[in-house]
């Protein structure tokens, strides 16, 4: 899973390192959970129907808002829906809008476990995971325990309602069945997913990679490997050697922070990084 604050190359790294993994002959599915996903653009792909091919053993797909609530509409947004019909008349807009807010992050939930599910398919041999900007993030990966905590009380206050025997077990089947999805979606993230962070060596990045790292590992999430993108390489100019130096001590701070992880600098391409070709120079400079 590629994470990172917006604009620092989390995309590209992930489309890249998917790239290197069907290379070395894995079938492979780079996935886009971005609200506002770029693979499209990267990979130059114009259809609509995902996945994708867009490489030899490579597919692309990506989880817009509407395809994270058509899942929760598909697992449980109806069944929820007939239930709570019973005793309060709503439109199924209104009740769908209204239930995520009484349960915040419960769309997100789906997108953690759509990823879960492919995985266990075992259709692709590697699952390389774009991410939405870190606030999106934590958000996404806060869910499954925060929704446990949200239900705790939900058995208490549906064994008072004036409902049927047979309405009521039904409630509580369908909180059982989001218990257990939090629970199996909390216990994916933190044993089969590997988070690799992406930064830029910029004062207000590494800031707030420190507090970000501090809260994945307050869930229990291991960030082993560090992306530093858009190092400048090239001193030939004045302004470029000024940048470079500036740059430095922001790099020599990360290696000295996460002296524990793995870490790769990667760097600054004079060239936009669109098509296949030029993720080749990604995929090189991060793995040869």
């Amino acid at each position: 899973m590629f994470a990172g604050k917006g604009g620092v190359g989390k995309t590209t790294c992930a489309a890249a390192t998917a790239l290197h993994c069907a290379s070395l002959g894995e079938e492979a599915l780079v996935v886009s959970t971005d609200p506002t996903p770029s693979l499209s653009h990267i990979f130059e792909v114009k259809e609509k129907q995902k996945p994708v091919r867009v490489a030899e053993g490579l597919y692309l797909a990506e989880l817009g808002i509407d395809e994270v609530k058509q899942m929760w509409d598909e697992k449980f947004g109806r069944e929820v829906y007939e239930v709570f019909s019973a005793f309060v008349s709503v439109p199924y807009e209104q009740f769908a809008d209204f239930i995520t807010s009484i349960l915040p992050g419960l769309r997100d939930e789906f997108t953690v476990d759509y990823i879960r599910r492919l995985a266990n398919e075992k259709r692709y041999g590697r699952i390389v995971w774009d991410t939405a900007p870190l606030g999106q993030t934590l958000g996404l990966l806060e869910t499954p325990a925060m929704l446990s905590q949200h239900l705790k009380p939900a058995p208490r206050i549906y064994s008072r309602l004036k409902l049927s025997t047979k309405t009521r077990r039904s409630v509580l089947d369908i909180i059982k069945g989001w218990e257990s999805l939090s629970a199996e979606d909390m216990y994916f993230l933190r044993n089969s997913v590997r988070f690799v962070m992406v930064t830029i060596p910029e004062a207000l990045a590494v800031e707030q990679l420190e507090s970000i790292v501090a809260e994945f590992a307050k869930f229990g999430f291991k960030v082993k490997q560090l992306i530093i993108n858009n190092v400048i390489m090239d001193s030939s100019s004045e302004f470029l050697l000024t940048k470079a130096q500036q740059q430095r001590q922001y790099i020599e701070l990360l290696h000295d922070r996460y002296h524990y992880m793995e870490i790769f600098e990667l760097p600054m391409f004079p060239h936009e990084i669109k098509g296949v070709e030029r993720l080749k120079d990604i995929e090189k400079s991060l793995f040869e």
